[in-house]
């Protein structure tokens, strides 16, 4: 790292063109998979969308497995905010689903999901990278609240935490992306208490 890089001033030179090689890799594969899908994308016409060589993208990534789960991670996950503590169960619900909607709804990713998860059920490490990068983050978050939740006494202590992390994020995610029906405010509001009633049942 220069000095200038160490004093928080922009870099220049090669991080510069690095750095612009990657966002063109990036938006490249993006614009693959939505077009051609997972299954018929490949390092090559990635490169080849990009204007670079097959090299650029190997000193990244070793595979292509690799290069969208590292991408997608960082689409969707590196911005996922803070959980919510709100100090109330149906305040940190609301909010948690409202951070869920908006990336759910994301355009980019209702082009690519379904392709991505049904590839994923016959790829191991597609369906281990995915599960790292994107599902372990959003159930810890879940997890947390409902945990929190527990803590107060809002919840029972017997909650069944996996069956009411399953009830926080698959009803939202399968009306967005698979019926793609309305989630406005007055649905998500619908939608959290019909939650907050079904974990006061998930009991073991």
């Amino acid at each position: 790292m220069t000095v200038q890089q160490k004093k928080g001033r922009p870099a220049t030179g090669g991080a510069v063109l690095r750095q612009r090689v990657t966002e063109a890799i990036t938006e490249a594969a993006f614009a693959e998979l939505a077009e051609a899908g997972y299954a018929r994308m490949s390092m090559e016409s990635v490169a080849r969308r990009a204007g670079v060589g097959k090299a650029a993208l190997y000193r990244r990534w070793p595979s292509k497995q690799a290069m969208v789960t590292e991408l997608i991670r960082g689409k969707v996950t590196d911005a996922l905010p803070p959980t919510p503590a709100t100090g109330a169960l149906h305040t940190d619900l609301r909010e948690l689903l409202a951070t869920f909607r908006s990336q759910l709804a994301n355009p980019l990713l209702a082009r690519i999901a379904a392709g991505l998860l049904a590839e994923a059920s016959h790829d191991d490490a597609l369906a281990e990278g995915l599960n790292t990068g994107v599902t372990a983050p959003r159930r810890a978050a879940a997890r947390t609240i409902l945990q929190g939740a527990i803590d107060r006494g809002e919840l029972p202590p017997g909650l069944d935490l996996d069956l009411g992390t399953d009830l926080l994020i698959a009803p939202l995610a399968f009306r967005v992306l698979v019926i793609q029906g309305r989630s406005d405010d007055e649905y998500l509001e619908t939608l959290t208490n019909a939650i907050e009633a079904a974990l006061r049942a998930a009991v073991r």
